[in-house]
């Protein structure tokens, strides 16, 4: 004979400063019981909540591919789909939902069928043109190995810019490379502006042109370019130590509370406070190195390494 083990007390919630408490005892941990769909406070045992409704679904998927076999639905709703990925596809398939083949008769009819919903998708202008922007922005942010979201927020940008006309007598890769561009600098993605045209198929002057039209006409706020978003891609290509990179953060910073760096290319800046640091920290790299990582000249890392030494005093070891 086997006994039943037995159901704790039910007690209820309450609310304090926003957060769910026991009104019995008055604590804020909770179980939840997925056999028996109850809430339980692990300090008292009563029963908070009972009755929970499962909102997974009812099937169960042990691999990706029974998971993408058994889900009733698509992928979700992306910018960076010329139609936003709710578009319906024919395939070519001469095989229906069952698997049986298709009756000659009918096979010309969905023949037809197919080519003009393949017709209807390109119908306008704007949607080519997106069609076009998405396949260049997919080739070029895989060529820079920019994240996803980061991508979509390119892919905002510049889906604002084509509501406004701006890509109307401009080339579509300089304003797909220019979204992209700002893109990374709103998420703080060390990309520079050389290294966006060495991917890009647009010069720098284009692409320059492109970015200042897009920030004077497209509500977007883009933040300055900061030395110290350069530091951890530069430092990982020259191999520094950590204390070294923190090093050169602080000189970055100091350097923009006496007002130094206005105006100044941050990836010289980058590139100088690296240098001093790792003078100082006997962690040291040829300007020659640094200025190959940095994507600078060797006169701009002089340049800034003077002009940074000299303002806040720091004594440089020969």
């Amino acid at each position: 004979m086997t006994k039943k083990m037995a159901r704790p007390a039910r007690a209820s919630t309450q609310r304090r400063k926003g957060i769910a408490v026991c009104s019995v005892c008055g604590g804020s941990d909770f179980y939840e019981d997925l056999r028996r769909g109850e809430n339980i406070c692990t300090s008292c045992g009563c029963v908070i909540t009972e009755r929970i409704l499962d909102q997974g679904p009812e099937w169960r998927a042990f691999t990706a591919e029974e998971r993408n076999a058994r889900a009733r639905t698509g992928s979700p709703m992306t910018l960076t789909m010329a139609d936003k990925g709710l578009a319906t596809t024919i395939g070519w398939s001469d095989r229906d939902a069952n698997g049986r083949a298709i009756a000659a008769s009918s096979r010309a009819a969905i023949y037809r069928m197919r080519k003009w919903q393949i017709r209807t998708l390109v119908h306008s202008s704007q949607h080519r043109n997106l069609s076009i922007a998405m396949s260049e922005m997919d080739r070029l942010t895989s060529q820079l190995g920019v994240p996803h979201e980061t991508k979509e927020t390119s892919a905002l940008i510049y889906r604002k810019a084509l509501s406004k006309r701006l890509v109307r007598g401009r080339s579509i890769e300089g304003m797909v490379a220019a979204t992209i561009y700002l893109s990374c600098r709103i998420h703080k993605i060390p990309r520079q502006l050389d290294e966006i045209v060495t991917e890009a198929r647009v010069n720098r002057k284009e692409l320059g042109q492109c970015v200042r039209l897009i920030l004077r006409n497209v509500d977007v706020k883009v933040p300055i370019p900061s030395a110290n978003d350069l530091m951890p891609r530069i430092s990982a290509d020259l191999g520094l130590d950590g204390k070294t990179v923190q090093a050169a953060m602080s000189i970055i910073n100091a350097a923009r509370k006496k007002g130094i760096t206005a105006g100044k290319d941050p990836g010289g800046l980058a590139a100088a406070a690296l240098y001093i640091a790792g003078i100082v920290e006997d962690d040291r790299r040829t300007q020659r190195e640094i200025a190959e990582a940095s994507n600078v000249t060797e006169v701009t890392v002089r340049n800034r390494y003077k002009d940074l030494a000299n303002n806040l005093q720091i004594t440089i070891k020969p």
